[in-house]
């Protein structure tokens, strides 16, 4: 039995993440695309560490360097994804394309959607504890639509930043628990849709490789071939993620453990509420590549 990588996404990032990550080439790169010379101290000012053309490529080149450092002492794991603009390394992970390419996609990626962005200022909200019924009032009262379902009764939610702090309050009055997210962009929804066409137009010429392990998409589900691969990294620029599904592709795996790579434990907590018999961690949990290592081969073991 084997385990399951899975990629964060915008929202966690802080200064002290990846504690025991080494500056190698990877994190060089993403630094030199950024203009910076120490992502710790950029990412301790919480403007620059929220800027969406900053997260995206920090995302992706912390992610791809730890990965780089922790897969030597590791098996290849059963099944990868990513959380957004996690998708980006998970591709990259699976041998789609190389760190590099991954970085300057991300940069793309970031500025397609700022300019997308551009004409109408928006943004996300998060919401759980929600019925399908207050849902559906919500998205036709404030004219919202739903960027991301991570559950049952917790989703992520895009619209005009003018309307979601109004969004916001009536949900809680509603007995939902709901807040702003420190995203500028309405990701994965309709307001997004000339950013997914540059993309995938900008990606079109490009010579990706077939998933070298089993990946699973946010918008179209398990991918493998590069024509596949192409239409999901598009699609879900102004698709709704469906973390929900991703979960449940991963869970038919049947792995021992689940590995967030990445800032916080986000993913970790969703996939620990829904999976308790298969344990997640992310490494933003450990002190060691190595100690990451033992846990994800005690988990192995025990399977």
């Amino acid at each position: 039995m084997s385990y399951a990588v899975v990629f964060s996404g915008q929202g966690m990032q802080h200064p002290d993440m990846l504690p025991w990550l080494a500056n190698d080439e990877t994190v060089h790169a993403m630094q030199q695309l950024l203009g910076i010379d120490d992502w710790r101290a950029c990412v301790k000012d919480p403007v620059w560490a929220g800027c969406n053309a900053n997260a995206q490529v920090l995302l992706t080149g912390l992610a791809l360097a730890a990965w780089a450092q922790l897969a030597p002492c590791l098996p290849a794991p059963a099944a990868a994804a990513g959380y957004s603009v996690g998708e980006l390394a998970a591709f990259s992970a699976a041998g789609v394309f190389d760190a590099n390419t991954a970085l300057e996609l991300a940069h793309r990626r970031a500025a397609l959607m700022d300019c997308a962005g551009e004409s109408n200022s928006t943004g996300l909200m998060g919401v759980s504890g929600v019925t399908e019924s207050l849902l559906g009032r919500l998205c036709e009262e404030f004219d919202l639509a739903v960027a991301i379902r991570n559950g049952i009764d917790s989703v992520v939610l895009g619209g005009l930043q003018v309307v979601l702090p109004l969004a916001v309050e009536a949900a809680q009055r509603q007995g939902a628990h709901a807040l702003l997210l420190n995203v500028q962009v309405a990701s994965h929804t309709r307001w997004m849709a000339a950013a997914a066409q540059g993309f995938a137009a900008h990606i079109a010429p490009l010579a990706f490789r077939a998933a070298g392990i089993p990946l699973f998409s946010d918008a179209t589900g398990r991918v493998a071939e590069p024509p596949q691969l192409k239409h999901a990294l598009a699609r879900q620029i102004d698709h709704a993620v469906r973390w929900d599904e991703c979960l449940e592709s991963i869970a038919g795996r049947r792995v021992a453990c689940v590995i967030e790579i990445g800032p916080g434990r986000a993913l970790a907590r969703m996939w620990n509420g829904r999976y308790a018999d298969t344990p997640a961690r992310s490494v933003d949990e450990f002190r060691s590549v190595e100690a990451i290592a033992r846990y994800v081969q005690k988990c192995m073991a025990a399977a």
